[in-house]
């Protein structure tokens, strides 16, 4: 089943950025617009020197803009942070799996799913750390950084009722189910997001991923 876990694949040359008014804009060409340098400095400073140790204006010498550009798209540092919380999160990317990649074949789907999640919180891991380290800054958005967990959990509680009604699932609770499955991959990453990798006693995520679906698998085959 490694085969197909390795046909999800991350396009580094395709962008999502804010413009002024709020709207995601896709840059395929592989150049980051304003909005996205700003966004990606602020993410890199703020995860090595915490939120209130680096200024508006090392965030736009960072991204090679003046401050003024910096407020005149975002308004401010609290914001701009916001919207690059989410930007570099995972709720589009794991709803577009969950539109083109699952195959309704419990093993693989759960697979997929799995894998996908831990190459996006990796490939995002300074955004978990900040997530982390600057937990009251973070709350005053607190809310809107609820719908990425919400989104993959309404998700998961779809395929789940939509697997059940194909015969495929055994009859569960699939809220439940959904929660048990988010909080056993995020418990796992937020580990090796801290280096305790030896506390899970694993050789590799892969290896992780492999035996949690397998139990999974076992458990809610009708």
């Amino acid at each position: 089943m490694n085969g197909d876990r390795s046909r999800i694949t991350i396009n580094e040359s395709d962008h999502l950025h804010f413009t002024p008014e709020g709207r995601r804009v896709l840059i395929a060409n592989g150049k980051l617009s304003t909005a996205e340098k700003l966004m990606k400095a602020i993410i890199d400073l703020v995860a090595e020197q915490g939120y209130n140790g680096v200024s508006t204006k090392e965030i736009a010498a960072s991204a090679g803009v003046n401050e003024v550009t910096l407020f005149r798209h975002f308004g401010s540092k609290l914001n701009l942070l916001e919207k690059a919380f989410h930007h570099y999160h995972y709720a589009e990317a794991m709803e577009k799996l969950f539109q083109q990649k699952l195959a309704y074949s419990l093993r693989d789907d759960l697979l997929t799913i799995s894998s996908r999640y831990h190459e996006l919180m990796n490939r995002n891991r300074k955004v978990m750390q900040i997530a982390f380290k600057e937990k009251p800054i973070i709350q005053q958005f607190r809310e809107s950084t609820h719908k990425h967990p919400q989104k993959l959990q309404e998700l998961l509680i779809d395929y789940f009722n939509e697997m059940k009604r194909r015969g495929k699932l055994a009859d569960c609770n699939s809220e439940l189910q959904a929660k048990a499955f988010m909080w056993m991959n995020h418990g796992a990453f937020m580990s090796l997001l801290q280096g305790d990798s030896s506390s899970l006693g694993l050789s590799s995520v892969d290896e992780f991923i492999d035996e949690s679906v397998n139990t999974f698998t076992r458990a809610l085959t009708p």
